[in-house]
């Protein structure tokens, strides 16, 4: 019933995630944030079993900051994501798996923007765009279709949003949307489905989407 999606620019990467938190078929409420700051350009959005998320995602974090801490420098997005990566791996072949599904996102001085998709069963794969959950199955073709390795336009993140509000039969309320770029993570508007499913929201929808892209023409 959660989602995640992630979308890798030029050089920004724009990631949302729904503000749910739910036990079973009970919405607890609708503020939750899903996503963890790993370092100055690296966000972690972590989404499944409700104490499994907060608890791996908040030992990832520790981790790669006590590795700043001892060596001096951060770790860049590739090797926090195989490090997230092992760890998953080691506890899910022990008695205390963790049931989670990640993606991470980051900036790299010397290799750009990054994004990695990591499921519970520690595969990893980065990918120009990703998505988890129940409405990947609803937003993943349009991303297939119409992504461009050059950039993404704002009509079609529209699309991805007004669709997922319109033909999911669970209802998202909202989105926390945030985007990474080499002057670090930049929270941009979040938007809720009133914005979605009204008439006007195309241009609202377009400015969220086009920050990244305006400032890097």
């Amino acid at each position: 019933m959660e989602y995640l999606i992630g979308i890798q620019g030029p050089d920004f990467v724009l990631v949302a995630a729904d503000s749910v938190a739910a036990s079973s078929i009970i919405k607890m409420k609708d503020d939750h944030d899903k996503m963890f700051k790993l370092s100055d350009n690296i966000l972690l959005l972590c989404v499944g079993e409700a104490g499994d998320t907060v608890q791996f995602a908040e030992y990832i974090q520790k981790n790669v900051q006590l590795y700043k801490m001892r060596n001096g420098y951060e770790l860049s997005p590739t090797a926090a994501a195989n490090f997230t990566r092992k760890n998953l791996a080691d506890y899910l072949r022990s008695r205390t798996p963790y049931h989670v599904n990640l993606l991470l996102a980051g900036y790299d001085q010397a290799d750009g923007p990054a994004l990695f998709y990591m499921d519970h069963l520690s595969a990893l794969a980065k990918a120009p765009f990703a998505a988890h959950g129940y409405g990947a199955f609803l937003t993943l073709s349009i991303l297939d279709r119409y992504y461009k390795p050059g950039g993404w336009t704002g009509e079609q993140d529209a699309s991805l949003l007004s669709i997922l509000n319109k033909r999911f039969i669970l209802n998202l309320p909202s989105f926390n949307v945030r985007a990474i770029d080499k002057e670090g993570v930049h929270d941009l508007e979040k938007v809720s489905s009133f914005i979605v499913s009204h008439p006007r929201a195309g241009t609202k929808l377009r400015h969220i989407a086009t920050i990244g892209c305006d400032r890097y023409k």
